[in-house]
C-alpha cells in the first residue's frame, strides 16, 4: 500500500514563498515518478509540475514556470515543490501523485495511480 502525505501549505501574501512537502511510504520512493496538481474553488484539477524517477526529467505547466521548482530526495522518500512569487491565483488545493515506472512524467492526472490527501495554499492579496 502506497501512502502519499502532503504539508507546507498555508495563507500567505502575494509574492511570498512556500515550499510543500509529499512524503511516500510503503514502497520504493525511487522506482516512483512524482507529480503535482492542483484545485481552485469551482474549476477542474489542473497540472502543476512533474519529476521523473531519477530527476532527469522536470515538467512544469506554463502558468508556473519560472516561479516553481520541483525536486525530491529519494533518500528521504519526499518530493518537494517549492513555489516563489506566489499569486492570487495560485490559491489552491495542491496534491502529489505517484506512477510507478513507465516511460517520463504525465501532466495527465489519470496517469497517477496514488494521490495524497492534499494541502491548502492560499495567496491574498
Amino acid at each position: 500500500q502506497v501512502q502519499l502525505v502532503e504539508s507546507g501549505g498555508g495563507l500567505v501574501q502575494a509574492g511570498d514563498s512556500l515550499r510543500l512537502s509529499c512524503v511516500v511510504s510503503g514502497r520504493t520512493f525511487s522506482s516512483y515518478h512524482m507529480g503535482w496538481f492542483r484545485q481552485a474553488p469551482g474549476k477542474e484539477r489542473e497540472f502543476v509540475g512533474a519529476i521523473s524517477m531519477s530527476e532527469g526529467v522536470r515538467r512544469y505547466a506554463d502558468s508556473v514556470r519560472g516561479r516553481f521548482t520541483i525536486s525530491r530526495d529519494n533518500a528521504k522518500n519526499t518530493v518537494y515543490l517549492q513555489m516563489n512569487s506566489l499569486k492570487p491565483e495560485d490559491t489552491a488545493v495542491y496534491y502529489c501523485a505517484a506512477r510507478e515506472l513507465g516511460g517520463i512524467p504525465s501532466t495527465s492526472s489519470s496517469w497517477y495511480g496514488y494521490w495524497g490527501q492534499g494541502t491548502q495554499v492560499t495567496v491574498s492579496s
